[in-house]
């Protein structure tokens, strides 16, 4: 980070880790676009985009120089099928069924990646139609199966990860994808995991997206309070059926680019459409920025489990912890992995701040390397933030409730750590 920046930055980690909520801005039919590398910053970034939760599109030259826009992509635009088959014919891919609806999302089955595109060819060639429907590869976890692969670098705006640094560290999962699918093929009306940010870099092809601010899925829900299937269906126009549909607010539309990013803030609902043969590159993440939000959305996912089995609380010993392992298996994290997962960011900071990194460790690329190329002040920023997150679900009831004693350490020392190392370098 150079000087400037980092003086910036200075003034903004100092404006916003006291505050104490996020905006959320309303879409006024416009989301900008930011054209050039070289004149935008990570603390532009965080100004105007993170700290308001407001959407935004990065050009096509934030992406050139990544190998999968150089290889995975014929001369005229199109997927390099012959490429992506000598590099990852024998991969096993999550594939969807784009006209089946089970519940308020697409069965997916697991097959070969060479099957899979075979399946496009032939898709292509019948004018876009199939006995088996429009099949679309989806949540491949391609950089955690092929790490040698030059496929992408992820941007500076981006690395303030907490999700991918905590699920690497723990070497169990990962929230970056590659997206693959026919013109046609789309995602139904949704939110993201954890009510996390996500960012989409189309590789080749072009999408259409329709957002939705916090706040107005409200008005698109029907009597039982479910949320739409798709948001574009004539019948959300039945009255009977979605009592408030006419409130809300007509959606953002983005019509994004082969090379662009596309930035989705938290909690914003969203439907997509691929308008050609796509591939995009696809991450979710949590920082300090939107960590409270995450929260906030375990609290109401607890609420709604708690709703659902009341009457069986009184019968049940530890109904307390059938909620959490109830809502654990819905959402993927239950209170006390929330807990280890504040700890593990904590810890990572506290460790740069009281140790520094050194060169080797820097150019490993490491989420530590990422936390000290955004500079010292930003993990006093994440401190911080974690500290208000931590206080609110150390003095939660039902956290308070669940058997703590395999926590190390305990909440009340960790936040005493925390706070200390906040302290020290502050001085």
């Amino acid at each position: 980070m150079d000087r400037a920046t980092f003086a910036c930055s200075t003034a903004f980690f100092r404006d916003y880790s006291s505050s104490s909520h996020t905006v959320f801005c309303l879409p006024t039919g416009h989301i900008d676009f930011i054209e050039k590398v070289d004149s935008f910053t990570y603390s532009d970034f965080f100004r105007d985009y993170l700290i308001p939760n407001h959407p935004c599109i990065f050009s096509a030259k934030f992406t050139e120089g990544w190998g999968s826009r150089r290889n995975w992509v014929t001369w005229d635009g199109k997927p390099n099928f012959d490429y992506l088959l000598q590099k990852f014919g024998e991969a096993i891919v999550p594939v969807a069924n784009c006209d089946i609806r089970e519940y308020n999302s697409n069965p997916k089955e697991q097959i070969p990646f060479k099957e899979y595109i075979n399946y496009w060819k032939e898709y292509i060639r019948n004018d876009y139609q199939s006995s088996r429907g429009c099949l679309y590869l989806k949540d491949w976890h391609l950089s955690r199966a092929f790490p040698e692969q030059d496929v992408y670098t992820t941007p500076v705006y981006f690395t303030s990860d907490w999700l991918n640094e905590y699920w690497d560290a723990i070497g169990v999962d990962d929230y970056r994808f590659v997206y693959m699918g026919p013109k046609g093929s789309w995602t139904p009306f949704h939110a993201d995991v954890f009510r996390s940010y996500s960012w989409s870099a189309n590789i080749c092809g072009r999408k259409k997206w329709l957002l939705y601010p916090p706040g107005q899925e409200e008005y698109l829900k029907d009597r039982q309070g479910n949320l739409p299937f798709d948001v574009t269906a004539p019948g959300l126009q039945d009255s009977s059926v979605y009592p408030r549909s006419t409130q809300s607010q007509p959606p953002v539309e983005i019509l994004q680019e082969a090379g662009e990013i596309v930035f989705i803030p938290s909690g914003w609902h969203h439907q997509v459409y691929n308008l050609e043969d796509t591939i995009s590159i696809n991450h979710n993440w949590v920082n300090g920025c939107n960590v409270a939000i995450m929260w906030c959305f375990l609290q109401d996912e607890l609420a709604a489990v708690q709703r659902e089995i009341n009457e069986w609380k009184d019968p049940m010993d530890d109904w307390h912890l059938q909620c959490q392992l109830i809502m654990k298996s819905c959402t993927g994290i239950d209170y006390k992995e929330f807990y280890n997962f504040l700890k593990v960011i904590a810890e990572n900071r506290i460790s740069i701040l009281e140790n520094g990194l050194d060169d080797e460790a820097l150019a490993k690329n490491t989420p530590k390397a990422a936390i000290s190329t955004l500079g010292m002040l930003h993990a006093v920023f994440d401190l911080k933030r974690t500290v208000k997150v931590l206080t609110s679900l150390s003095a939660n009831e039902d956290f308070k409730k669940l058997d703590l004693t395999s926590l190390s350490p305990p909440p009340e020392a960790l936040l005493h750590h925390l706070k200390a190392a906040i302290d020290t370098a502050l001085l």
